[in-house]
């Protein structure tokens, strides 16, 4: 950090800031199709597959804006982008509200997907990594402690909007508390005009023309990339498609949906026990353990054990620990200097990967039924841990490298 640098904002303001209008962008713009897709599909005759889809393709456009995000914010920091973000989440959701036919419902999720690329996690990692280097590990899992309560906040929020407002009120809702509250958090709160300049780890990432000195980065940074996809995709489509999986076992929808329940938790307790232990660990262990634990959890699932509660902790505690690796282990493997397009980089893959693997994951359910389909996503997660720990390998061979 360079000696004369502004004092950077504290934590103590900065993370609580992040913590809650994430909570409000993911309930408003990730989590809202799963309360409002049928109200909208009934109450306007829209295919199901369409209103649905929409989130696929604001996935899809976020992936592809990531990139132009992580520039941004390495050049000029997270609060112009995070604002934009509120900005365009609130169009975006105001379009909804109003849309009186398919296609304008459509370019409503266009705009909301720019939005998304700009203003959930790694837009958020992106800041605290800009604002506090090496030490924002700590913050990024406290902020991703926030992060795990969206849907628990959001769902019951968005199903009383609903009721109270239908859904065209539920979205101005959204968009109003968007343009009203997380707006002027992000100008008022995240104060990153003057972050400090970190020193360039000799990693070798190539960005706006300068190169470091090692170039063995291209291949660790494709595993972790390879590693991060996959992750996301498995967890995309289990998260869409959990409920009729359990029910194909026989499950019952109340006790499927109970059961499902269990997730959310294990998330936030995983989440939790990271920030206790961290200090004691590099963080591709976290993600090694990530992997590991979704794989098991799925392969628990599919061997369809006795107690399914105890499959679906595991995966629960493995999906918790991904949303923390996918941000500290770039920090960590690559520094500070250039973190926020690192990470705009690796959103690209990830993000692009969640917006078809609900259409993968039905494509596989019915060609192959449930079962077979968890077969094939327990190997992906198994072959997953293996690439987890080439990963791991490699990283142990660059940090002796640059140590020697």
């Amino acid at each position: 950090m360079d000696a004369g640098a502004v004092p950077v904002p504290s934590p103590k303001l900065i993370v609580p800031a992040l913590g809650i209008t994430q909570i409000l962008a993911w309930g408003s713009s990730y989590y809202l199709p799963a309360v409002l897709a049928k109200p909208i599909a009934t109450d306007t005759g829209w295919p199901l597959a369409w209103v649905v889809g929409g989130l696929s393709l604001g996935l899809l456009i976020a992936g592809l804006v990531s990139p132009a995000v992580g520039r941004q914010i390495h050049r000029r920091g997270g609060r112009p982008v995070l604002a934009a973000s509120a900005v365009l989440l609130g169009v975006g959701l105001i379009d909804l509200s109003l849309a009186p036919s398919l296609p304008v419902y459509v370019a409503g999720w266009l705009v909301i997907g720019l939005a998304m690329g700009a203003g959930l996690y790694d837009a958020a990692f992106s800041t605290l990594g800009r604002l506090y280097g090496p030490a924002a590990r700590h913050h990024i899992t406290t902020l991703t402690l926030f992060g795990g309560l969206a849907s628990t906040v959001c769902w019951p929020l968005s199903a009383w909007l609903v009721t109270e407002f239908g859904w065209r009120g539920a979205c101005a809702a959204y968009a109003a508390i968007h343009l009203l509250f997380s707006l002027p958090v992000y100008v008022l709160a995240i104060s990153d005009r003057h972050a400090p300049s970190w020193e360039p780890l000799q990693t070798g990432f190539r960005d706006g023309g300068r190169t470091a000195a090692v170039p063995r980065l291209g291949a660790v940074f494709a595993v972790l990339a390879a590693v991060i996809m996959i992750g996301s995709m498995l967890s995309t489509v289990i998260s869409v498609h959990l409920l009729s999986i359990l029910q194909s076992q026989g499950i019952a929808l109340a006790a499927a949906v109970a059961l499902g329940a269990v997730v959310g938790p294990a998330q936030v307790g995983a989440r939790f026990t990271e920030m206790l232990v961290s200090r004691y660990h590099h963080p591709i262990w976290t993600k090694v353990a990530s992997v590991s634990l979704v794989a098991l959890g799925l392969g628990l699932l599919w061997a369809q054990v006795p107690v399914i509660a105890i499959a679906l902790v595991l995966y629960g505690a493995g999906i918790g620990l991904e949303s923390i690796a996918r941000a500290t282990v770039p920090l960590a493997l690559f520094g500070a200097a250039d973190y926020a397009p690192i990470m705009g980089r690796l959103a690209r893959p990830s993000l692009i990967a969640q917006a078809v693997a609900p259409s993968l994951g039905a494509l596989l359910i019915q060609a192959m039924g449930s079962d077979g389909a968890l077969g094939v996503m327990a190997t992906v997660a198994a072959a997953n841990v293996a690439l987890s720990l080439v990963l791991l390998a490699m990283t142990t061979r660059r940090r002796q490298s640059l140590t020697a």
